[in-house]
This record gives C-alpha cells, sequence and structure tokens, in this order.
C-alpha cells in the first residue's frame, strides 16, 4: 500500500487565478479568437440590410426586386439547413465554419464590386445571394459546436452572453454605419466591408483549436444522410422540454414577422411618424444588449423556463400596437420585451450546448433555426391578409394572445418544469479530440 507523502505546507493561492477576470471566458485563447471573429462579421452582416435596401431601390426602383433578392437569400437557408446540420456533426465543425466564411466573403465581395462598378446586375446580384444564403445554411448549425468546443461547462452561459452581447451592439451601430456608408462613399462599400469581415473571421478560425467529440469510426462511415437526419430529429422529439420550447420559439419569430410588417405603418399614421418607428428599432437593440448583459451575470435555477417566460413578454409591444398606446409607452414596451429575448438566447443556447450530446448538436441546432427562421414568412404573408379582412389591430392582438401561450404555457410542461442544467453524458463510444489547424 503507498505510503502517505510527508506532511507539508499547502501552497499559497495564486491571486492572479483568483482574480474574477480570471475566470472570464474572454481569457480562453481560442474562445477570444472566435469572439473576436463573430464580432467583426456581426457588425459587418448588421451593415447589409439597410445598404442592400437602398442599393436595390435605387438601381430597380421596385420594392418586388428587393423582396427577390431577400428570398433567393432565405429559401436555399431554409431547405438546406438539416443538411447543414448533417455536415456539422460529422465533420469538423471549425473546417466547415472557415469555408462557409469563405464563400460568403466571396459573394459578399461579388455584390460590392457589382454596386462599385455602376451598372449593376439584379440577375447576378440575386445569384450571389443565393451562394450566401447556401453558404450560411452550413454555417449556422457550428455556431453552438464552436461555443462547445472553445469554453468548458463552467464559461458557457457567460461565453454565449457575451456572443449575443456583441450581436446586439452590431445590430445597434449597424445601421448608423451603413448610413454614412451609403451616404458618403456608396453602398457597394458596405459589401466590400461585409466581405473583409468574413475574411478575417475565417483567418481566426485558422487559429483556433477546437475539442470535439470523435464519431465512431466503426459507424460512421456506414451513415447515411438519411439516418442522420433521422437520429438529428429523434434527438429533438426526445426532449418534451425542447420541442415544447421551440414550438414557442417559432410562434415568437411569426409574431415579430406580423410586427414588422404592419408596426411601420401604424407608428407613421398613428404614433407620430416615421420617427416612431426608428424609435423603435433603436429601443429593441438597446432592450437585446441589456438582456444579453443580464443573462451573462444571473444564473437561474431553471434557464428554460425562466428564458420561454422572458420571451412572453413580446406580448406587450403586440398589444401596445394594436390598440395602439402612445409612442412613449410603445417604445419603452418593446424596449423591455427585447431584453426578454436578448435574456433567452444565451441561456438558451448554453442548455442545450451542455443537454445534448456533442456528436448531435449540429443537427439539432438546424432543426432550432429551421423552426424559427422558417415561421417568419408566415407571419409576413398573413399579417397583411388579415389586416385587410378585420384591420390591422386584431392580428396584433392573436398574435400577442398566442405568443404569451404558446411561452408562459411551456410551464405546463414536465420536462420544462424540471429542467436543470446538466452536462450532457458522453457516449460510451465516443473519445475527445483535440482539432487544429
Amino acid at each position: 500500500m503507498p505510503q502517505d507523502p510527508p506532511s507539508q505546507d499547502p501552497p499559497s493561492p495564486d491571486p492572479l487565478a483568483q482574480h474574477p477576470l480570471a475566470q472570464h471566458p474572454l481569457r480562453l485563447h481560442d474562445f477570444r479568437l472566435l469572439f473576436l471573429g463573430r464580432t467583426v462579421s456581426s457588425l459587418g452582416d448588421a451593415v447589409v440590410p439597410a445598404a442592400l435596401a437602398i442599393a436595390i431601390t435605387r438601381a430597380t426602383g421596385s420594392a418586388s426586386a428587393l423582396a427577390l433578392v431577400l428570398g433567393c437569400a432565405m429559401v436555399p437557408r431554409l431547405i438546406l439547413l438539416p443538411f447543414g446540420g448533417v455536415v456539422g456533426d460529422r465533420f469538423d465543425p471549425r473546417l466547415v465554419a472557415l469555408a462557409t466564411d469563405l464563400v460568403r466573403a466571396l459573394a459578399q465581395l461579388f455584390v460590392g464590386v457589382q454596386l462599385l462598378g455602376g451598372t449593376p446586375s439584379l440577375a447576378q446580384i440575386a445569384g450571389a445571394e443565393v451562394v450566401g444564403g447556401i453558404a450560411s445554411a452550413f454555417a449556422i448549425p457550428t455556431s453552438s459546436s464552436l461555443v462547445r468546443g472553445t469554453t468548458p461547462e463552467e464559461h458557457r452561459l457567460r461565453a454565449n452572453a457575451l456572443l449575443g452581447s456583441a450581436n446586439s451592439a452590431a445590430r445597434l451601430g449597424g445601421p448608423a454605419l451603413a448610413g454614412v456608408l451609403v451616404y458618403t462613399a456608396g453602398p457597394g462599400w458596405a459589401f466590400v466591408l461585409d466581405g473583409l469581415s468574413f475574411v478575417l473571421s475565417a483567418a481566426l478560425l485558422t487559429r483556433i483549436t477546437v475539442t470535439r467529440t470523435a464519431p465512431n469510426r466503426a459507424t460512421a462511415g456506414r451513415s447515411s444522410l438519411r439516418r442522420d437526419l433521422a437520429e438529428g430529429w429523434s434527438e429533438v422529439r426526445s426532449r418534451d422540454w425542447y420541442w415544447t420550447s421551440l414550438i414557442g420559439h417559432g410562434v415568437w419569430n411569426g409574431a415579430n414577422a406580423v410586427a414588422l410588417t404592419l408596426g411601420p405603418l401604424i407608428a407613421t399614421t398613428r404614433l407620430g411618424g416615421d420617427g416612431a418607428w426608428v424609435a423603435v428599432s433603436q429601443a429593441s437593440a438597446v432592450g437585446l444588449l441589456a438582456g444579453s448583459l443580464i443573462a451573462g451575470r444571473v444564473r437561474p435555477r431553471n434557464p428554460v423556463l425562466a428564458g420561454n417566460l422572458a420571451l412572453a413578454l413580446f406580448g406587450l409591444p403586440l398589444a401596445a400596437l394594436a390598440v395602439p398606446l402612445p409612442a412613449p409607452l410603445t417604445v419603452a414596451a418593446y424596449a423591455v420585451a427585447m431584453a426578454g429575448l436578448g435574456f433567452l438566447n444565451p441561456v438558451w443556447e448554453t442548455a442545450v450546448q451542455q443537454e445534448f450530446p456533442a456528436h448531435v448538436l449540429a443537427r439539432v441546432t438546424s432543426y432550432d433555426w429551421l423552426l424559427s427562421l422558417g415561421a417568419a414568412p408566415l407571419g409576413y404573408v398573413l399579417a397583411p391578409l388579415a389586416a385587410d379582412a378585420w384591420g390591422s389591430g386584431t392580428p396584433l392582438f392573436v398574435s400577442s394572445a398566442l405568443v404569451v401561450a404558446a411561452c408562459a404555457g411551456t410551464a405546463a410542461v414536465p420536462g420544462v418544469r424540471r429542467f436543470g442544467t446538466r452536462a450532457a453524458a458522453q457516449p460510451a463510444d465516443e473519445t475527445p479530440a483535440r482539432v487544429t489547424a
């Protein structure tokens, strides 16, 4: 039997290691690079929508042309998201993200060159948006895998909150930057900036080390696409807290589309003019940022329930627009509701990263995004039809009731009520692997 070692005084604690900043995710080299790349690309993406709208309107004078270009990016993204999840689980998510960043960089730079040339081709811009939409379908599912692979479990909530805060800040400052670029240098430079942001993100990904779970080598080669898709869907269906929450999140996105369709006209005609909707937009961005910051500082006992209840706050601005309430109250309601969204996103992503096995995480994430993104077009289509038939107040009131019922109603689901954050058990046939450049 081994003998106890001679007693000795314990080493004195390292003051630096015990400092709160030592536990900050940005002290982690790999996450710091991931955070920087995602922040820069988020800012680039936040600049593009306004620049695209102005560029297409200037070139064609047609709202239908803008809808066509936007659809060219959205449709392939929706169709290919599940397949992007399969690719993200089969292969190194870092390499998938790197490749898609480069493809999106080329697509945005191409659009920028088209606009800077002075004679843009609508067909070529639409084609570039198709390419970008395809690339994003494969990029989106890798996001959770990259966070999980660059941060230990105890840092993930704060890491997700940091990424959410950076994205919210980009959404707050992006439109202003877009305005500066469009009216000083031209909309083409906004796309050049976005393309260069993806180049920088790709360059940073080459310097990141990602911890991932290696697939079972004995079965990976025999796995079919259909089997992979079914396995991911089975993981979704097996957790009632997950799929019922996704229904609530989908309803939220559909209701948000209703608000975005009817809100600007209500603000212009009944709340004091265009400035009221601008104030709503800015309050939304501020609320998102505030919610993300709060999520990084609190650790709810039941993060799924807390996040869904926070999301139910979106019923407030929908009802405010339906009445409509005075502009200051509507703006305040939007700020509170979007703070709920800003809070939900990090706690939800952290829960998903901890509760699902690493080898299915990209597929599970793809189904999440598919339902969320797919619900928005339904709201865009139904909102004007319902408003024409019954007035704008009816679809807004109905949307408000549905959001509250679908999100707060998850409290009745046993899995949601009993949810507790815990690390997902690692399958016995998997071994950790370090993946580097």
